[in-house]
Parts: structure tokens; sequence; C-alpha cells
């Protein structure tokens, strides 16, 4: 799982540019479910189960990061830049991007230009710029075009019970559904790896309307503040305590009946402690006739920067809860 992850999370692939990522995972489970891919770029797949329930059940779990995306070229050739999805503009200083195969470092006013006022603000990404070496904007234009996405470049690290990686969100959601669909499934179900979460949950609303389920499970992975100096009210949820369960965030009032049965199934899981953020529920339980949803989601500590931090043993609860979800929804266990 954890390899799989790690080629996952070593992809790059912001909101609208998911090619590398969609290309992956179709060589990933090719021959294991039915599958096509929509005109948004979602992956909707069809795994045979062993029986057919008489409900339909959708699992999700979108494909893309954030980033960055060029809109304009200086005249001595240096990039500015917008955020695709929510990023800090605190954690670019200084990162080094790739556009494509074109290596660049997220720099701004030198330090010692900076007033010491401004020395005590968080940048913004209007003050800040791309270096790729190039000395003019004609240069630079040889090289990039506007509407090129970067994204920050991370590695994979393994550390004691966890990992850091950038993509953690939601990369494991994907590794989920790749480890589920080469597995023999009890039911028929359906899986989407869906696009564009990270600027409005528009793949899984297209995608929702195709299949037209009665459940939908939401593999995601969510803030983890349970570093020093947030008090226990504010941590949302902790590292090594299993995946977290929603009752609610600010675009979804989650499925009760999911909601308790999860935590109810005599696995690791915990209840996120925060009505904050939002993820592809917000488009799936409002599509169709309303569809009853529940996120599952991976604590994650650093989320939306390069350096994620994940427990490994939530990981692998993750897996056995969503079969848990899947199996008690499909079977009528849970109704």
């Amino acid at each position: 799982m954890l390899d799989l992850l790690k080629k996952l999370c070593l992809l790059d692939g912001t909101s609208g540019s998911e090619d590398n990522i969609r290309n992956f995972i179709i060589e990933e489970i090719k021959g294991h479910c039915e599958y096509k891919v929509d005109n948004l770029g979602n992956i909707i797949c069809f795994k045979k189960g062993k029986k057919r329930s008489d409900k339909c059940l959708m699992l999700d779990a979108h494909m893309d990061e954030v980033g960055l995306i060029i809109t304009a070229v200086t005249a001595d050739g240096f990039l500015k830049f917008e955020t695709v999805g929510g990023m800090d503009a605190s954690v670019l200083m200084f990162k080094t991007v790739k556009i494509g195969e074109i290596t660049g470092v997220i720099s701004g006013k030198p330090v010692h230009l900076i007033s010491k006022e401004d020395a005590k603000k968080a940048p913004k990404t209007d003050a800040l710029y791309i270096d790729i070496g190039a000395s003019s904007k004609e240069e630079a234009l040889s090289l990039i075009r506007l509407g090129d996405t970067a994204v920050i470049q991370s590695d994979f690290t393994v550390m004691g019970e966890s990992v850091k990686a950038k993509a953690i969100d939601d990369r494991i959601g994907c590794a989920v559904l790749i480890t589920l669909l080469k597995e023999k499934a009890e039911y028929d179900y359906f899986a989407v790896f869906s696009t564009q979460e990270e600027i409005g949950t528009r793949g899984a609303r297209v995608a929702t309307f195709a299949i037209n389920p009665d459940f939908a499970l939401v593999l995601e992975a969510t803030t983890a503040a349970d570093i020093a100096g947030v008090s226990e009210d504010k941590s949302v949820c902790n590292l090594g305590c299993g995946p977290a369960v929603s009752f609610m965030d600010r675009a979804t009032a989650y499925d009760r009946t999911l909601y308790n049965a999860a935590l109810n199934s005599g696995l690791s899981v915990q209840p996120k402690r925060a009505v904050a953020g939002g993820n592809n529920s917000g488009a799936i339980h409002l599509s169709c006739e309303g569809i009853r949803t529940l996120a599952i989601s991976l604590p994650c500590r650093y989320i939306h920067s390069p350096s994620c931090v994940a427990n490994i043993s939530d990981i692998e609860n993750m897996i056995k809860l969503t079969k848990y979800m899947l199996n008690g929804i499909l079977s009528g266990e849970i109704k």
C-alpha cells in the first residue's frame, strides 16, 4: 500500500491537469473492473461483485492536488502565478516547482529589502514569483506558456510510524480505491476517481449524475491539528486514532445513520471534531434526488503543503473502515 501511495504522491496533477494521475490509475485497474473516462476526465468504474444489492453505492476519491497556474511573465523573465485550490502563501517561499519539465524556484523580495513591519507578516501570493533562470520575457515564453501549471516538488519519506509527502490529499483516497478494485468484491459497486475537487467539487458532481447512486462514501484527507500550541478542542482529529468521519462541515450535514455506523463499527475510527472545510460530499449529496453520504478521511498534518504527514496505521484502518461500510450498506445491515 505504501509503495502505491508513494507512486501516486510523486506524480503531479493539479485541478484540470490530472492526466498523469489518470493514466497511472488506468494502468493499475485494467482487468480488475469496467471503466470509462467522461468529458471532465473522471474515471467511472464498475466493480462486479459476487452478489448484486438492491442499493447502488458509489465510492469517490479525487485525483487532483493543489498547485499553481502561470498568469503572467515580467519583462525580466519572472513568472507570476495564482494558486489552484487553497494554498497558503506562507508554504510557498523558496520552494522548488516543476512546470512540465522546467524547474523553478518560488521567491519574492529579498529579506534585506523588506521593512521590519512587512517581515513580521506572511507573504502574499501577488508578491511572489517563480524564477526559472530566464533573463527576459521572450526567453521565459519560449519555455512555458500562460496557463501552464506548477507543482511544488517533495519527496516521499517514511518517518517512524508516519509518512511525509505532497498530495496525500487525496492520493490516499485514490490508493484505497485502487486497492479495493484489485480485490474480489462481495457486492457490485461503482468507484469514481474524480477531477477538479480542489477548485469546487466539479468532477464528482458530473459523475454522480451519471451513476445516480443511493449512497456515497467519499474518501479524503482532512486537517489534523494535533500539534504543539494547539488546544485539544481545536486539534480536529489526531494521527494514530484511525480515520475521521464527519458529522458536518461547511458544505454537508452528513447522514447520521452512516456516521453512527462508522463509529460503532468496532474499528479504529474517530469523529472529526470541527465544522470546517468541505469536500466532494457537498456536491454529491445534493445531486439527483439526494444521496446519503459519508466522508471517511485520513488525518493529515500540514495539509495542502509539500510536507503532509499521515500515520501508517490510519491508512490501514481507512481501508478496513471503507470495506466495512461498503459491505454493510450493500448487504442491508446498515440501513
